[in-house]
């Protein structure tokens, strides 16, 4: 497991999947997008499986049951029980659980998969604020959760009843394109209340601990989409990471990380989990990986040499986050990711 302050991407020998028992694998942007396979994925983790890597997907998104979520990957040709799904629905569940009595009624904004989550724990949902809920709880509900619903969640937050989110994410990824994810619908009853909730998704420790409770995982690899979440959480919880650029991150964003937002490993997709990773080395003339060397001028990263874009990236990452520090790197990268055609 890494510790410190990640001044440049890791190199590694072996084929992660090799390296790691367990992936635990976002979805959203990741495997699927918009309902739909991302190019690489089924293909990737059929290999990966087939050599002994257990694979769990775990998802901020806490609309869906288990149940529903290992069925769509099951369809996508992805074969998956429900027991490998863990979901930020389930880690806000336990929570909750942890601090009202059992049986208790709880005020749910959000879809099915907080339903059973919570009658998984021996909690009962309520739709209503005058239903005497102990709790409120907020997941995402998707297009057809109506306004009311945050109405009521504000008349309970206000009186004083114990406000649960499973996740603070703004946006989502869906095949149109970004849409509000359960963060913004969060902000809404935040504003109307002046009141902050609890929070169980990625980044925060209850859905990492959930996740190795589930697992059992001993040796976990994190894979990931996103910065913010993914990869904080897997710095958060002392664990590794693969960043995959199919969702939301750009070359830009990554070059600016701070340490908590660097991951172990970069790769164009979830091909990287079959490979070994190239080392990046330190030389008196910046970084060098693959057959590019990256340094920091003194206004912007400068990249020179050619090859893999991949491998320009890496080393572009090494100087950029080296010259940081622990703080975010500054310097303009545009005219080399464009080099790069990132």
């Amino acid at each position: 497991m890494s510790q410190g302050v990640r001044t440049r991407p890791e190199g590694s020998g072996q084929p992660l999947s090799e390296a790691y028992d367990t992936a635990l694998l976002d979805l959203d942007g990741v495997v699927y997008a918009g309902g739909s396979a991302i190019a690489h994925a089924v293909d990737s983790l059929a290999v990966a499986r087939s050599g002994g890597m257990h694979l769990a997907y775990v998802t901020n998104n806490a609309l869906r049951t288990p149940d529903a979520v290992a069925g769509h990957l099951t369809e996508l040709g992805i074969p998956t029980g429900a027991d490998d799904v863990i979901t930020s629905a389930q880690a806000v569940a336990r929570l909750i659980s942890e601090q009202v009595p059992a049986g208790s009624r709880v005020l749910v904004i959000g879809g099915e998969g907080l339903r059973v989550a919570l009658r998984e724990r021996g909690l009962v949902p309520v739709e209503s604020a005058d239903d005497d809920p102990a709790a409120v709880v907020q997941g995402f509900g998707g297009p057809d959760l109506t306004w009311g619903r945050f109405a009521e969640a504000s008349y309970a937050v206000a009186r004083g009843v114990p406000w649960f989110a499973s996740n603070t994410d703004l946006t989502i990824p869906s095949g149109r394109g970004i849409a509000p994810g359960n963060g913004a619908a969060v902000e809404v009853v935040r504003i109307a209340t002046g009141k902050e909730p609890q929070v169980a998704g990625k980044p925060l420790p209850p859905m990492h601990r959930e996740t190795i409770i589930r697992t059992g995982a001993e040796r976990p690899l994190v894979v990931g989409d996103r910065l913010d979440t993914d990869i904080e959480g897997a710095f958060n919880g002392g664990v590794d990471s693969l960043l995959v650029l199919t969702g939301v991150t750009d070359g830009a964003q990554l070059l600016a990380a701070p340490p908590q937002h660097r991951p172990t490993y970069l790769d164009a997709d979830l091909r990287g989990l079959l490979t070994g990773q190239p080392e990046i080395t330190g030389t008196s003339d910046g970084f060098r990986c693959g057959g590019f060397t990256a340094r920091a001028g003194a206004d912007r990263l400068e990249l020179d040499g050619d090859g893999e874009a991949l491998d320009g990236l890496r080393a572009l990452c090494a100087a950029a986050w080296s010259a940081a520090g622990e703080g975010s790197c500054e310097l303009d990268g545009g005219k080399a990711l464009a080099r790069l055609g990132l």
